[in-house]
C-alpha cells in the first residue's frame, strides 16, 4: 500500500498535467535571452499557467534546469507534466512566431516594427542596417538599396531570432523570391532586381488597385525607354518625410533638393521610397503593353487612376482631380 502511494506521488509530481488549461487555448511563456530561473518561476506564477509552481520548482531543481534556461517562445500545452515541461524548457523547444513584415517607408521604422514581434534587439539591427560596409559585403546591397530586400508578408520565426539571423532569414525570402523565371523578365526589360524593386516601390505609393498597378508600371517603363524623367510624385515626398502624411504635392515640392526628385533627376531614384508587396513587383515584371505615358487619380475618390497618351489629355484628367481636391478643402 505505501509503494503504491509513493508510485502515485512520484507519478503525480512527475508526469500529472501541471498547465492551467485556458478557454481561449494553449498559453505561452516568454523568457528573454539572458534570463535566470528566478524570473522564469516568477513569470509562471504572475502569468498564473501552472496549477502548482512549488512542485515544478522541485522537479526543476532536481533535472538542473536553472543552469540551463535558454531563452525563447513556449507553447504550453495544458497536458505538459512537470517533467516534460522541464525537458522542452531546458532543451529550448520552443514555438515559433509568425512574424507579419508590413511595408515601410524609411529604414529607421523597421527596427521598431521588429522590436514589436519579436525579441530581436533592434539597436544591434539599426547599426547593422547602417553599415554600408557590412552590407556590401553580406547581401551586395547598401543603405540605400538594402530596402528592395524587404518583401512584404508573414514569416515563420523564433521569437528570440537574433538582428544578424532576422536578416539573413529575409535574405533568404528574397532569393526564393527572385527565381530563375522572375530573373528572366527583369532581363528582357533591361533591369536589375534591385532596379525593378525600385519602380515596384512607385508603383505601390500611386495606387492601391491590382488592376491599376501594370498600367501605372507600363507608364513609368515608357517614360524610362523614351528617356523621359518619370516625374513621380510620390518621389517628391520621400525625402520630405511626407509618404503616409501628405494627400497632395504642390508646385514647391517639384524643387526639393534631392536625388530621390525624378521630377528633376531623370532615371530611377538611387533607392526605393518604400518596400513594395510582391503583386508590386509582378506588376512591374508583368506591365501592361500600351503607349500611355500619364496617368491621374480618378476624381471619384475611387483610387483608380486615368491614363493618358497625350499631355493635352492628361492636363484635362489632372484638372478634373485638381478641382475634386479643391471642393474638399484639402491644401497638403
Amino acid at each position: 500500500m505505501l509503494l503504491a502511494a509513493a508510485g502515485y506521488a512520484a507519478w503525480r509530481l512527475l508526469y500529472r498535467s501541471n498547465v492551467t488549461a485556458f478557454a481561449e487555448g494553449p498559453a505561452y511563456l516568454y523568457i528573454r535571452s539572458g534570463t535566470g530561473f528566478a524570473a522564469v518561476l516568477d513569470s509562471l506564477k504572475k502569468h498564473q499557467l501552472l496549477q502548482e509552481p512549488a512542485s515544478f520548482a522541485w522537479v526543476a531543481e532536481q533535472q538542473e534546469y536553472p543552469a540551463h534556461v535558454k531563452g525563447g517562445r513556449y507553447r504550453l500545452d495544458p497536458n505538459l507534466g512537470n517533467l516534460d515541461l522541464v525537458k522542452m524548457l531546458a532543451e529550448g523547444r520552443q514555438d515559433t512566431v509568425e512574424f507579419e513584415l508590413k511595408p515601410f517607408h524609411y529604414l529607421d521604422r523597421l527596427p521598431r516594427q521588429v522590436s514589436r514581434q519579436l525579441e530581436t534587439d533592434s539597436f544591434k539591427l539599426q547599426l547593422l542596417l547602417g553599415n554600408n560596409t557590412d552590407l556590401r559585403a553580406r547581401y551586395q546591397l547598401d543603405t540605400c538599396t538594402i530596402r528592395t530586400m524587404f518583401i512584404p508578408g508573414r514569416y515563420r520565426l523564433l521569437w528570440n531570432t537574433g538582428a544578424e539571423a532576422f536578416l539573413d532569414t529575409v535574405a533568404a525570402t528574397h532569393r526564393r523570391f527572385w527565381s530563375s523565371e522572375r530573373r528572366g523578365r527583369a532581363d528582357s526589360l533591361k533591369m536589375t532586381p534591385v532596379q525593378v524593386s525600385v519602380l515596384a516601390s512607385i508603383v505601390q505609393r500611386e495606387t492601391a488597385q491590382a488592376t491599376d498597378k501594370p498600367l501605372i508600371a507600363a507608364v513609368y517603363l515608357n517614360r524610362l525607354r523614351n528617356g523621359q524623367p518619370l516625374q513621380a510624385d510620390p518621389t517628391l515626398l520621400w525625402p520630405l518625410h511626407g509618404l503616409g502624411t501628405r494627400k497632395r504635392v504642390l508646385n514647391v515640392d517639384k524643387k526639393v533638393d534631392s536625388p530621390y526628385n525624378t521630377y528633376r533627376h531623370k532615371g530611377l531614384p538611387p533607392g526605393p521610397i518604400t518596400t513594395p508587396l510582391p503583386s508590386s513587383l509582378n506588376a512591374v515584371l508583368r506591365p501592361a503593353h500600351n503607349k500611355n505615358l500619364f496617368f491621374c487619380a480618378r476624381p471619384d475618390g475611387s483610387g483608380f487612376s486615368d491614363f493618358a497618351e497625350t499631355y493635352a489629355e492628361h492636363k484635362r484628367n489632372a484638372r478634373r482631380y485638381q478641382h475634386r481636391l479643391d471642393s474638399l478643402g484639402v491644401k497638403r
